[in-house]
């Protein structure tokens, strides 16, 4: 073993059993963590449609892209869908027939291992498999301090660090705070970096032009010490394919889908599809629509390359239908989340859905909605979940208290499928008999024996010191999760990595900028 890897092993160690000596903010003891561990649900998913009303959403769908069509709008890819023989277009109308859909979502595999530079942080996705992902892309941030605020690459760094820090969180689901402070020609270049650089799990890019997403492709690649061979032949990143509803797919995704499918990195498809805005208001409306613009993105991944991995996106909700304004962690969005499901598990592939809410702040609709989600995501089968934790203001916000908040509900879901304990002494008859009618537990030598890990133990609950928090003033949840967040840092750890592969990365990162970044689209 070399110094470096010798290194990289020690900083492993220390994270895998989440708690550390190191102190944190305010001398308190290290923030308590659930284990690294690959999320796996032990019960079959919930449908609550029959197969039947499930046939005819999928032939609804069909209809839809026979009759109606979808544009696509890039010559390259209308070229290719032409040549396919499978479709019929006018101008930017692509009209699918339903055996060629069917045909070529056949081809995507139904599991795949999502690779990190750090192998212990790589995933499974698909099958019984979930992962939850930081939240992406919100245009602003907030915490207690400094309220709400532009996106800034400095927050930016922050909500990476917490990624990395907590081990509840599988990838970076893209930026978590838009760096707007850094230019557009350019933000691309240090934003992978930092995310390269200050996590080691698996990466999320965006499809904004074929030059970022090369850039991307050469970065993750890069991070990750391997051939272009290995590569192509390892899923390493991911980019969210979002069509433009209703019925569209624009110059950029489709240009995205091209590089990254042809190149075996992994596309997930997910209409945004608002019930009675982009789409039909009623949900089962919705649903066909999100289905049929799912299944057009996904064939053509598959026409790109055939087996380039792929998960089927779901983001169905509805909007207030007094203002217009998103609604998530709504009825309406959990049985979106489980018929989506369904969907996915229809067609045999992996599945993409979100944990989401409209709240304003890290208040009671907050929890609720966020709740929401997780319980329909987690019954409904998802596997790659975006927007794990930090979402807020129907993602126009990503928050640090909020991160908290979500990560401590993620760490409640992955103790709520660990497995149940039907071991003798699990079973504890021994110690039913030492106590006997009328006693109690907590000096039984069976509890003492187990009560350190005895019970899930939360990041804002902080039930033994609970008189003190409202000694001090600040009673609030939120004032808890500003505090955990504020020491999750403190105790952040930065990764280790080869520092031959970080002058590699530096040397192609300072040329890229060097030479202007992007400056046309194409």
């Amino acid at each position: 073993m070399t110094e470096g890897e010798s290194a990289h092993a020690e900083t492993r160690r220390g994270r895998r059993g989440g708690a550390r000596a190191n102190p944190g903010a305010g001398g308190g003891a290290a923030l308590p963590q659930l284990s690294k561990r690959q999320i796996k649900r032990k019960f079959a998913p919930t449908n609550i449609l029959s197969s039947d009303e499930i046939e005819s959403i999928h032939q609804a769908a069909l209809k839809v892209l026979k009759e109606i069509g979808m544009d696509f709008l890039y010559p390259d890819a209308l070229e290719l869908l032409r040549k396919s023989g499978g479709v019929t277009i006018k101008g930017e109308r692509v009209h699918f027939e339903p055996a060629f859909v069917e045909e070529f979502v056949a081809y995507a595999p139904k599991e795949f291992t999502l690779h990190a530079r750090n192998p212990e942080n790589n995933s499974r996705i698909g099958g019984d498999n979930m992962v939850f992902g930081t939240v992406g892309s919100p245009p602003s941030c907030w915490d207690m301090e400094g309220g709400r605020r532009t996106g800034n690459q400095a927050d930016y760094r922050k909500f990476l660090k917490l990624g990395q820090h907590f081990n509840a969180i599988g990838f970076s689901a893209g930026y978590p705070v838009e760096p707007v402070d850094l230019h557009a020609g350019v933000r691309h270049l240090h934003a992978l970096r930092d995310m390269a650089t200050l996590m080691d799990k698996p990466m999320t890019a965006y499809c904004l032009g074929a030059h970022r997403v090369k850039d991307a492709l050469e970065i993750a690649r890069i991070a990750r010490g391997i051939s272009p061979e290995q590569f192509e032949a390892e899923p390493t990143l991911t980019s969210i394919i979002n069509t433009n509803s209703p019925l569209k797919l624009d110059a950029y995704m489709l240009n995205g889908i091209m590089e990254m499918s042809s190149r075996g990195q992994v596309i997930c498809v997910t209409p945004f599809t608002l019930a009675g805005a982009m789409a039909p208001v009623t949900m089962a409306g919705a649903l066909v629509q999100q289905n049929a613009e799912a299944l057009a993105g996904l064939a053509f991944t598959q026409l790109v390359k055939k087996g380039a991995p792929v998960i089927y996106g779901g983001f169905t909700s509805n909007v207030d239908m007094k203002s217009g304004a998103p609604a998530f962690g709504t009825p309406e969005y959990m049985k979106a989340v489980l018929v989506g499901g369904q969907l996915a598990r229809r067609y045999g592939l992996p599945y993409r859905t979100s944990n989401t809410c409209a709240a304003n702040t890290v208040d009671a609709q907050a929890a609720y909605e966020s709740v929401f989600s997780l319980w329909a995501l987690t019954m409904g089968g998802g596997n790659f979940i975006m927007h794990g934790a930090g979402w807020l203001e129907g993602g126009l916000v990503a928050g640090f208290e909020k991160f908290v908040l979500d990560v401590d509900l993620i760490q409640m879901v992955m103790e709520f499928l660990q497995p149940l304990e039907t071991t003798e002494d699990a079973l504890a008859v021994e110690a039913i008999r030492e106590v006997g009618p009328g006693g109690h537990f907590f000096g039984a030598q069976h509890t003492l024996g187990r009560y350190a890990n005895a019970f899930y133990q939360p990041l804002i609950s902080d039930w033994r010191n609970n008189q003190q928090w409202v000694a001090a003033g600040k009673p609030e949840a939120i004032n808890r999760a500003n505090h955990v967040y504020k020491q999750a840092l403190d105790e952040y750890q930065q990764p280790y990595m080869d520092p031959a592969i970080k002058e590699e990365l530096n040397t192609f990162v300072d040329r890229r900028l060097a030479e202007g970044g992007v400056k046309t689209d194409f």
